[in-house]
Order: C-alpha cells, then structure tokens, then sequence
C-alpha cells in the first residue's frame, strides 16, 4: 500500500453550515473527478457527549455519501473502533499510536501532522486491509 494523495479540506466555523457542507461535496467530487478511484472508505460518526456536533458530523458525511452516489463509486462505512483495531492492532488506539501506525504502513517518513488526514488514511487502510478477507468470507457491505 501507498498514499497517493492526502489532506484536508478546511472550513471556518464562521461559515454557514450549508457552504461548509458545500466545500467538503466540491472537494470530492473533484477529488473523484481527478483520481481513478474504486471505492471510497468513511468513518461512522461516533456519537459522543456533543449531541450537536455529531449532527453536524452527519450532514457533513451525507453531503459526502451523495457525492460517491452521483459519481457512481461505492462507500463502505466503517466504525472507528474497527479502523483501530485493523491499523493500530487495538480498538482504543489514541490519535498519536494511528498516526504513527499509518506512517509505517504506508512507509511515510513521518506521520501525518493532521490527525484528520492520518484518519482518513487509517480508515482506507482498514477498507484495503479488510475488503478482501471480508469478499472471500462472503461478506458484503
């Protein structure tokens, strides 16, 4: 496995909620339009304490998920216990064990200073890493 390309796309706070929504659709449909990609892998919202946030976390990933249908790629959905324990070989891994897990995986000279990038790449991975073995046990998504 390999990064090809990684980051994030930013929004102010400031923003109302829908051009922020906006941004992050714009960004992946021409992430998709650009790159010859087969499946795209997303993080289930974990619900915490912040019953607002997790809503605005799901807008956010709808936007996301509508994106993929209208580009004709499938997203699989993966919960976050699930991407640490495929990356970081634990399902309570901390932010700084999956960044430095995800750099030697993808043989990165060094983690990726965004903890939302290093995320990103650790639920990729765990789609990679779990796809297959999940298509040979006859699971589907």
């Amino acid at each position: 496995m390999q990064a090809v390309d990684f980051g994030v796309w930013s929004t102010s706070a400031r923003e109302p909620l829908d051009q922020r929504l906006k941004t992050l659709y714009d960004g992946l449909v021409q992430l998709l339009a650009d790159q010859d990609v087969d499946a795209v892998a997303i993080e289930e919202s974990y619900v915490g304490a912040n019953a607002r946030t997790a809503l605005t976390v799901g807008q956010a990933r709808g936007a996301l998920l509508v994106a993929c249908a209208n580009a004709g790629v499938p997203a699989s959905q993966y919960p976050p216990a699930t991407v640490k324990q495929t990356v970081g070989g634990w399902g309570r891994a901390d932010k700084e064990q999956m960044q430095r897990m995800v750099a030697a995986i993808l043989g990165l000279s060094a983690p990726p200073k965004s903890h939302h990038a290093a995320d990103a790449l650790a639920v990729a991975i765990c789609h990679a890493m779990g796809s297959p073995l999940l298509a040979t046990a006859g699971a589907s998504r």
